[in-house]
């Protein structure tokens, strides 16, 4: 916890067990990623090429879930944006200034999540290398696209673009991304994020790849330690609970803080001031593995939520198959049983639920329970305070 943290803790006259779930969301990042030191050398090792004034090489950065790539990328980017200038200096003096030189280029971060259209894929690079705001209604694709190659013709502009998430059930793959940006020129460069191992990919990737290995149980057990000292009561959480937390979640940032707040929350739910071995116990008991990380539960269309809101509050015996839960959910989110049962079918089609075959007393097709494949706990308290706040 860094000195800033430490005396705003003190300013607040909050009480009891949680003084900022915030700081243990598994869905908000930290300005300063622990123990991913290497992983920032590698990338800054990357972008060398923009103090010479030249731009990097396209890029794939992959590894597991909860292996902090998201956390590691922003925070660079984050880092990078306000230092613009000074890398512009930089270049200017390594350069000497000569016709040919360019500025230094504009950080932008695309969530495939969120721009999952052509359109907010052009406006999120856009909006994030032109100052003046970017309008999203009563432009067409085509005029925005045109903005956007224009922009990039100029002399004075370039651009690094990391597009995150490419490749989940929802966003498009990293050969379609790849396709869509090469063709808005030589001023831009990008490198995408994903799972997918490169050998696995459907597509050759660039040559430069970067892995982010899954964390360590040492290291992972000093972020649950972390975040417990910015979110929780200062003799909330020992350091046996952080570690065994770690241990559990084997490498997965995501799930290790999902549990703690889960933790957490049972026992402030409790009145406890600390949380117990039960807590926890009983958080890890609820989160399948492998789960969907919340992130991107928490980035689907709000009827969408409403939806898997109002499972989470069905009888395990109104859920024995799709088409009864559906019935059971239908009048809560003021939708129709038939769209409802669609969400369904395609939650399951992307992992978010699963459909759990039950005996059926008649013939045909066995009816299937519907599971939740997310932390519940941890969605029903971020849906209800508006979603995450940092992905």
């Amino acid at each position: 916890m860094d000195l800033d943290t430490r005396i705003t803790r003190r300013q607040r006259d909050e009480t009891g067990l949680v003084i900022d779930d915030e700081a243990i969301s598994p869905v908000a990042h930290v300005a300063e990623p622990i123990g991913r030191g290497p992983v920032f050398e590698t990338l800054l090792d990357y972008l060398d090429p923009v103090l010479d004034g030249d731009l990097p090489p396209d890029a794939y950065v992959w590894g597991p879930t909860g292996a902090g790539k998201s956390a590691v990328v922003t925070a660079l980017f984050a880092h990078l944006r306000p230092r613009r200038s000074r890398l512009g200096s930089i270049v200017h003096t390594a350069t000497h200034d000569g016709p040919g030189r360019r500025s230094a280029p504009s950080f932008v971060y695309v969530d495939a999540r969120a721009a999952t259209t052509d359109f907010g894929l052009y406006h999120t690079v856009l909006d994030g290398i032109v100052e003046e705001s970017v309008p999203t209604q009563g432009v067409r694709t085509e005029t925005l696209l045109d903005q956007l190659r224009e922009t990039l013709a100029s002399p004075s502009c370039r651009a690094v673009v990391a597009v995150d998430h490419v490749g989940e059930s929802e966003t498009d793959a990293l050969s379609a991304f790849a396709e869509r940006l090469d063709g808005l020129g030589d001023a831009l460069a990008w490198l995408a994020i994903g799972r997918t191992p490169p050998a696995d990919l459907e597509s050759l990737p660039p040559t430069k790849r970067i892995e982010v290995p899954a964390y360590d149980t040492g290291t992972l057990a000093d972020i649950v330690t972390s975040r417990a000292m910015s979110g929780l009561d200062a003799h909330a959480l020992t350091y046996q609970q952080s570690r065994a937390i770690a241990a559990w979640a084997n490498g997965n940032a995501h799930d290790a803080l999902a549990a703690l707040f889960a933790a957490a929350d049972r026992a402030n739910e409790c009145g406890r001031s600390r949380i117990d071995d039960e807590d926890i116990a009983h958080a890890r008991e609820a989160i399948q593995r492998p789960c969907v990380p919340l992130a991107q539960v928490l980035t689907l269309a709000p009827n969408r939520q409403r939806v898997l809101s109002a499972l989470l509050d069905v009888d395990a015996g109104d859920r024995s198959s799709v088409e009864d839960t559906a019935a059971a959910i239908a009048g809560d989110v003021d939708l129709s049983a038939g769209t409802v049962k669609r969400y369904l079918y395609e939650f399951a089609d992307d992992g978010i639920v699963d459909r759990v075959r039950t005996d059926g007393s008649t013939s045909g097709r066995p009816p299937s329970r519907v599971e939740p494949r997310f932390p519940t706990r941890v969605f029903r308290r971020l849906h209800e305070r508006g979603g995450p706040d940092t992905v």
